[in-house]
């Protein structure tokens, strides 16, 4: 066999075996006899077999659901919360050189964030104020990642788990204010209805024409029933003089 042919044979196979295909949405660390040698970016890419390695990281946004994690809110009530985490790698290298899992690392520093920030608000506001609580925890986060070239995007509080009587508390407490708040409207129409009722009156004060009509129509509903028999201990005719009497 032809040596040349070996020879061929041979560079054949390392160049293919160098080969890389970096796909649009991840970048490869290269590293070159363990010492970094650059990222090598989207696309069709070789490197020295046997000689070179690389490593992908992900671009993408990522998700880490932050487990569910017992806290004592500043009240004095124990719950327990959990929440999702999303994030970006801006910088590959530093994802890769300077920690060593950044996923577990993450997960670990948003557990503790969402701990301390819960525990020092109350239960109400951890119940009405998830963004901004939210937002607090993102805060803490991404300022540790900062220097793993790590962006965190967003963290949201996903459940918040109150304990049975709590719950029943809370329960009791939103009948009652459902209860007051229906009390309230109902004296609020009772005090316009009388309002109402004033300023009639007052205005069939005025006229003894009106005062008749209204007597009328007071009979005809009265007469609607079939069955009763009215008595007027007084002649109708005297009803103005009964009006002016009372001025």
């Amino acid at each position: 066999m032809n040596p040349l042919w070996s020879i061929a044979g041979v560079v054949l196979v390392l160049f293919l075996a160098g080969i890389r295909v970096v796909f649009e949405y991840k970048r490869a660390v290269k590293f070159r006899f363990g010492r970094f040698a650059g990222v090598l970016n989207p696309g069709l890419r070789w490197i020295i077999p046997l000689i070179d390695t690389v490593q992908f990281v992900d671009i993408r946004v990522i998700t880490i659901n932050v487990l569910s994690q017992e806290v004592m809110t500043a009240d004095n009530v124990p719950c327990r919360v959990d929440g999702v985490v999303f994030y970006r790698i801006k910088e590959a290298k530093k994802a890769v050189l300077e920690v060593e899992d950044y996923n577990y690392a993450i997960t670990l520093l948003a557990q503790s964030a969402l701990r301390d920030v819960c525990g020092k608000v109350e239960l109400d506001v951890i119940l009405t104020k998830r963004e901004e609580i939210g937002n607090n925890i993102k805060e803490i986060v991404d300022a540790e990642t900062e220097e793993w070239g790590i962006a965190i995007l967003d963290v949201k509080i996903k459940d918040i788990e109150l304990p049975e009587n709590m719950k029943r508390s809370m329960a009791h407490q939103a009948e009652a204010e459902r209860s007051r708040r229906a009390r309230v409207i109902l004296a609020l129409a009772e005090e316009q209805a009388a309002t109402k009722l004033l300023d009639a009156g007052r205005l069939i004060d005025q006229s003894p024409s009106a005062i008749k009509l209204r007597l009328y129509q007071t009979l005809a509903d009265i007469a609607a029933e079939k069955n009763s028999t009215i008595v007027f201990p007084f002649p109708e005719e005297a009803l103005p003089m009964i009006s002016k009497t009372k001025e």
